[in-house]
């Protein structure tokens, strides 16, 4: 026989055994593989009860291992915390804050009032919910990733076990042990045990761990004398202790207020509290803070500006900062500090008569120095002594800042090339008219008409010159001109944070209601400086814990504005130092831009300035030493009326000088814009100088023969330097009379006299006298001054600076 391959399908044949032939096999209908491949992508019911199940019993044991294996451990080591040390930039000490204040008290110590208050702001299903609260929890999550803001989700049992036994770090290890140890802690301890061991740890702000301490803290009595308003604010802060604090911050006082209403609230509707009560219920304002005693001097100012830093940036929370154990290098250096501190105490404190002036019991000083290329803060006054004025005047946001505002309007001009009305580039050499009380053109809001010191008008002017007497008309105009949403931007842009008071797009914007810091300014004035390159002010050089460094941010730089729009106005600012109303700057020894300004009613005087390698802000304020209102400056130091030109450019220049007398003075460099170099003149006036003639201030011109006052009229004083007027009208105390131009101190700053003329309300002519340059110099930064004490001459009375002529 042969041996044939088998056809596949068929089974061996044994060939002793006769096996009948198999029959045909019928053919069967085509596969349907579509089919049978969809019904495989749809898991069948036994397939998913099966990962039902399975999920179930992981989580399960998850649950049962992480139950086992995380056991409730020792308390944490807040009792016996650390001090934090703070260093100068060289790494020597500059303070040391003081150990954790916290006094533990028994629940039935605490008021029920109280009690109730922090349930209401924290968890008000606390006495019936079980320890954790899943859902919750994964509803905070969801609003974390959805933007709507970081949330815990957390029960008083987790915070509690948050506080008492982990830390503050956000990680999902110390979360997932939170979870467990509060389900343990649940089961081991009652529900007052867990609420009183809350209320002794929770951090309320002021150094103060538990409502004990906090109580003496805000309130300076013991917990249980506490009454319902003054708990529902301890309950308040909560969550945001250093926020809520309106006494250290007073520019959140309407956010505090908001909180507190919510906790009222909440007590109304779990029946702890009657809506007559509640209606009856007035804000209870805290007692000033009484810090501890280490902190004298500027050391507490300094400290509380880096932990404000450290905790706004989310480099750590208030709770981990408090714990202490942390070494922290600042960028102050000591010697620009103390540099700071000297030339206030010369120029301010050393002049004051506490006893006898009542004004001079009302005064307050801040200062902040910022290196323009880094951005490092090397000097901040917060304060005479901040164990006798808590609040930081460096970075308090509640004083108008003034007519330091202005260089933001030009600077906001140039920077988006901006037209006058009849469309004219707006550079310096621009001319506006200066009338008092000029309505703004091209506004489609309300009529605006703002009034310029003391009435004056000044028909057309440069915004060279307008610059110089911070002409109010012509620079709300220009804001108009720009778009006061531009200006705004542009503040922003330069350092201003976007949630200023005040800071409305408007056309008063450019008149300075805003009520920025000294810090903030400094920050803006810094990237001015650093020709229109902004770098985020940081006052942090390095922290570290166990030797362990903790990350900061990387600076970060970007080009706010363009170069020529920063250094244009640093070239027309330089004009206000060496012959406007800053010229008392020019004690400083070294080329410098500034621009002086005051608050609304005299409550503020500032002067902002700098130098090529250090930007300055100094703020003279009025508070109310026992009520905390704001008061204007009349008569302080003796003197009828303080401006920005005094006593702040003053301290500035005094700074300056010994800041950077080991550092070689240099000019600046400067890109100026097209046009900013050129003369320009009204419609039908000729340069009375000729077109490119050279011919200098003072002389004769070559062609006619007549003097650059006749040709520029009787406004106007010899030109300075880069074409300005630095002359003019006189505003001292008396220029309503023809006199000769006087010397001493102006209104907004030191009398100047020069070669030409100083004119008296632009009539009476004589030579300058004093030994600044051209003229004397004029302002709009005030109201008329009060009557002088008895036994001193009174200034003039003239036409008052209503609201609407403040800067």
């Amino acid at each position: 026989m042969r041996d044939e391959p088998q056809q596949p399908g068929w089974e061996p044949r044994d060939r002793t055994v006769h096996t009948p032939p198999t029959p045909p096999t019928p053919p069967t209908a085509p596969a349907r593989p579509k089919r049978r491949a969809r019904r495989r992508l749809l898991p069948s019911w036994r397939t998913l009860l099966g990962a039902f199940l399975l999920t179930g019993l992981l989580l399960a044991g998850g649950f049962t291992a992480g139950y086992l294996l995380v056991d409730i451990p020792a308390a944490n080591a807040t009792a016996i915390a650390q001090s934090n040390v703070y260093l100068y930039a060289d790494g020597t000490q500059l303070a040391r804050d003081g150990e954790v204040n916290r006094e533990n008290v028994r629940l039935d110590r605490i008021p029920a009032p109280l009690r109730h208050a922090v349930l209401a702001a924290e968890d008000r299903d606390f006495h019936s919910e079980r320890a954790v609260d899943p859902q919750a929890m994964l509803r905070a999550a969801w609003n974390t990733v959805t933007g709507k803001g970081k949330q815990s989700g957390s029960t008083i049992t987790q915070q509690y076990v948050k506080n008492y036994y982990l830390g503050q770090e956000r990680t999902v290890t110390r979360k997932v042990k939170e979870f467990f140890i509060a389900i343990k802690l649940d089961r081991e301890k009652s529900k007052d045990e867990i609420f009183e061991g809350y209320l002794n740890t929770s951090y309320f702000g002021r150094n103060a761990y538990g409502v004990q301490a906090a109580a003496r803290a805000y309130y300076g009595q013991d917990v249980e004398h506490l009454d319902t308003a003054q708990s529902a604010y301890l309950a308040t802060l909560l969550n945001a202790p250093s926020v809520y604090d309106v006494a250290t911050h007073p520019e959140n006082r309407a956010n505090a207020v908001a909180r507190w209403h919510y906790v009222l609230d909440g007590m109304v509707a779990e029946n702890w509290l009657t809506p007559a009560e509640r209606a009856a219920m007035k804000f209870p304002a805290p007692h000033k803070a009484r810090p501890v005693t280490s902190l004298s001097g500027q050391r507490g100012y300094v400290v509380q500006a880096v932990e404000d830093y450290l905790t706004g940036r989310g480099i750590l929370d208030e709770n981990t900062l408090a714990r202490g154990g942390y070494r922290i290098t600042t960028t102050l250096e000591k010697t620009k500090q103390d540099a700071l501190v000297r030339a206030v105490d010369d120029q301010v404190m050393s002049r004051l008569d506490r006893n006898g002036n009542e004004t001079d019991r009302n005064v307050r000083v801040g200062g902040v120095a910022v290196v323009p290329g880094t951005g490092h803060v090397v000097a901040m006054y917060g304060g005479i002594d901040y164990t006798k004025q808590y609040v930081n005047n460096a970075t308090r946001r509640d004083y108008q800042v003034g007519s330091t505002f202005k260089p933001i309007v030009f600077t906001a001009a140039v920077e988006h090339g901006a037209h006058t009305q009849d469309g004219r580039p707006i550079t310096p050499n621009a001319f506006y008219d200066g009338s008092d009380r000029r309505p703004v053109e091209g506004w489609n809001g309300p009529s605006y008409a703002p009034e310029n010191e003391d009435g004056g008008s000044y028909g057309q002017i440069s915004v060279r010159e307008a610059t110089d007497k911070s002409v109010n008309s012509v620079y709300a105009q220009m804001a108009v001109d720009v778009g006061p949403t531009k200006v705004r931007k542009t503040a922003v842009a330069l350092g201003l944070p976007q949630n200023t008071p005040d800071l409305t797009a408007s056309p008063s914007i450019a008149l300075g209601p805003a009520t920025a810091s000294v810090l903030d300014m400094a920050e803006a004035y810094a990237t001015l400086a650093n020709h229109g390159e902004h770098g985020t002010y940081t006052l942090v050089a390095a922290v570290s814990k166990d030797g362990q460094e903790v990350e900061l941010p990387a600076a970060a730089r970007r080009q706010a504005v363009a170069r020529e729009a920063a250094d244009t106005t640093t070239a027309m600012l330089r004009g206000v130092v060496e012959g406007g109303t800053g010229t008392a700057a020019l004690a400083a020894g070294r080329p410098a831009a500034g621009k002086t300004g005051t608050a609304e009613d005299d409550k503020a005087a500032w002067f902002a300035g700098y130098t090529p390698d250090l930007a300055t802000v100094v703020a003279m304020m009025g508070q109310d030493p026992d009520t905390g209102a704001q008061k204007p400056l009349y008569g302080a130091m003796g003197l009828p009326r303080v401006n920005g030109g005094g006593a702040p450019a003053e301290i500035w220049a005094q700074f300056t000088r010994e800041a950077l007398e080991d550092t070689e003075a240099t000019d600046f460099d400067l890109r100026l814009a097209a046009g900013a170099e050129d003369m320009t003149f009204p419609d039908g006036m000729q340069d009375p100088f000729g077109p490119g003639d050279g011919t200098e201030p003072g002389q004769q011109d070559q062609q006619d023969g007549q003097s650059d006052e006749e040709l520029l009229g009787p406004q106007a004083g010899p030109r300075g330097p880069q074409g300005k007027t630095p002359g003019g009208r006189d505003t001292t105390p008396g220029a309503g009379r023809q006199q000769q131009a006087p010397t001493g101190p102006g209104p907004d700053g030191p009398t100047v006299g020069g070669a030409g003329t100083g004119t008296a309300t632009g009539t009476a002519t004589g030579p300058g006298t004093g030994g600044g340059i051209g003229g004397t110099t004029g302002t709009a930064d005030r109201p008329p001054a009060p009557p002088a004490p008895p036994g001193q001459p009174q200034p003039d009375a003239g036409p008052g600076a209503g609201p609407n002529g403040r800067p």
